[in-house]
């Protein structure tokens, strides 16, 4: 399975300690996903589509699910057929 990075619009909330929290994400064709919680925030690389940054953990919909930090802009591995 071949993956992509696919850059995507985040709202997220800053805490007054400086943590950043995603809360919902935005598709280029307008479908959004909630963030149901976030389960881990490390430093890694995308091993499935290339490039690094702040990887969150995410639960969206009951899956866990991969979202990127990379300098300023937010990042998921999106699935090519």
């Amino acid at each position: 399975m071949n993956y992509k990075k696919t850059y995507v619009e985040v709202t997220a909330r800053f805490t007054s300690e400086g943590a950043i929290i995603p809360l919902k994400i935005l598709w280029n064709d307008g479908t959004s996903f909630f963030v149901d919680k976030v389960l881990d925030v490390r430093p890694a690389a995308s091993l499935k589509a290339g490039g690094a940054g702040i990887r969150y953990t995410c639960r969206i919909n009951l899956t866990e699910t991969y979202l990127f930090l990379e300098e300023n802009r937010w990042f998921v591995e999106e699935k090519c057929l």
